[in-house]
């Protein structure tokens, strides 16, 4: 019973460690950097190249952790001969002949990266969106497979192209093919942009991640709720206004009835019979006569 209950908690706290380390991975994994990011894709394809005895232009992919699912990450070792004279095809980049690793190497090797599901959350362009995956390629100095780490070297493809072809490249609807535009993120940060030549094709002469975008299109409000709006409110002005007018004509129509009424009432009159009728009768005033000399007659 006592063995039992060690073994319990031995378990228990086994399972404690596991889950403290796979939730600081997948919480290490968002905070990753491009930069950062790329270090660690690259730790697990070189792992792949000494796992195995590469052969030339073989490519093999590397085994990642499940947090990182959706992505993809493959490796070649070349011999710089080899990619002089017939060049090098890895998934979806083509690096044509006649290029050379700078500085020389007699073995190179190129990491290839498919950023998948997770290509907006380490890329993103201001005003477009992304309609491919991100993908990207590395080459560094294979010379000694067995040192800790592999010096990072370039390509001169002797004014060649390399090119890049989108195998899923899909346009949401009622989007043109010609609306679309290669995007180039370098290692530096820079954002490049070119026209798609061909269709499903980019091209870069340099190492980096590249992909497709379109130009975010912007919501129209409809225009008939603003028509609405308009017309309601000058009806509203013009009922208004009528209304103000007959407010104020039957203000000034009272203030007169006021006055007339006030002058009626001011005016007070004798009455008197009329046979059998009482009408009203005004005081009659005689202006006495006055002689020239001033005296009255």
């Amino acid at each position: 019973m006592h063995y039992y209950q060690e073994s319990s908690m031995s378990l228990t706290v086994l399972w404690l460690v596991l889950s403290l380390y796979f939730s600081s991975s997948v919480h290490s994994l968002d905070n990753f950097s491009n930069g950062s990011l790329d270090m660690f894709l690259q730790d697990f394809a070189f792992r792949a190249l000494v796992r195995h005895r590469p052969h030339t232009g073989a490519l093999y992919k590397a085994s990642l952790p499940a947090n990182l699912s959706g992505m993809e990450v493959s490796i070649a070792r070349i011999r710089s001969r080899t990619l002089w004279k017939k060049g090098a095809t890895l998934s979806s980049f083509h690096i044509p002949s006649r290029t050379v690793p700078v500085p020389h190497v007699r073995r190179l090797a190129i990491v290839y990266q498919n950023l998948g599901n997770w290509s907006s959350h380490y890329y993103n362009v201001s005003g477009y969106s992304l309609i491919t995956s991100v993908v990207g390629f590395m080459v560094f100095d294979a010379s000694n497979t067995r040192a800790k780490s592999l010096r990072n070297i370039s390509l001169d493809t002797m004014g060649k192209p390399i090119s890049i072809h989108f195998s899923n490249l899909k346009f949401p609807d009622g989007m043109e093919s010609t609306a679309a535009r290669c995007v180039a993120f370098s290692t530096n940060g820079t954002i490049q942009f070119s026209d798609m030549m061909l269709p499903n094709v980019c091209y870069t002469s340099d190492e980096g991640h590249f992909s497709v975008v379109v130009r975010l299109k912007r919501k129209h409000r409809p225009w008939y709720p603003w028509l609405i709006g308009v017309v309601l409110g000058s009806s509203g002005l013009i009922f208004t206004a009528y209304f103000v007018l007959v407010f104020i004509r039957l203000l000034k129509t009272k203030r007169i009835q006021a006055m007339e009424r006030q002058a009626d009432e001011g005016v007070i009159f004798d009455s008197r019979w009329v046979g059998s009728s009482k009408m009203p009768s005004a005081t009659v005033t005689r202006t006495q006569p006055v002689l020239e000399n001033g005296g009255f007659p």
